[in-house]
């Protein structure tokens, strides 16, 4: 896949850049299209993890970078002292993303 912005080759099914940043363009992945019947489900990610894969299956279901999603739950642990709680119970709480499914904010080796 070939980023429109600073065409450079990036993985296939990337939300975004990685040399610029910029956000791609959308394409659904097979199965979770609204036009096929399937729905967004909040997992934790199998592939793009740090730790337990909270803040990137979050950064998934919103469609968003999971960068912004890891820096504003360490501001959330600093600041207000609840984030490291609700990162626990959602380790617990969240299933792990099946194995065959490829998170969209996962990138996916060519």
């Amino acid at each position: 896949m070939i980023c429109p912005n600073c065409q450079k080759d990036i993985a296939i099914g990337s939300k975004f850049c990685y040399n610029c940043g910029a956000k791609q363009p959308e394409t659904p992945p097979p199965g979770l299209s609204p036009a096929t019947g399937g729905t967004k489900r909040l997992m934790r990610s199998r592939t793009d993890k740090k730790i337990a894969g909270v803040c990137a299956g979050l950064a998934d279901y919103f469609d968003m970078d999971p960068t912004i999603i890891r820096v504003l739950w360490l501001i959330a642990v600093l600041c207000f002292g609840t984030g490291l709680l609700a990162y626990l119970i959602l380790w617990i709480v969240l299933p792990v993303a099946p194995g065959g499914v490829i998170p969209t904010s996962a990138a996916a080796a060519p």
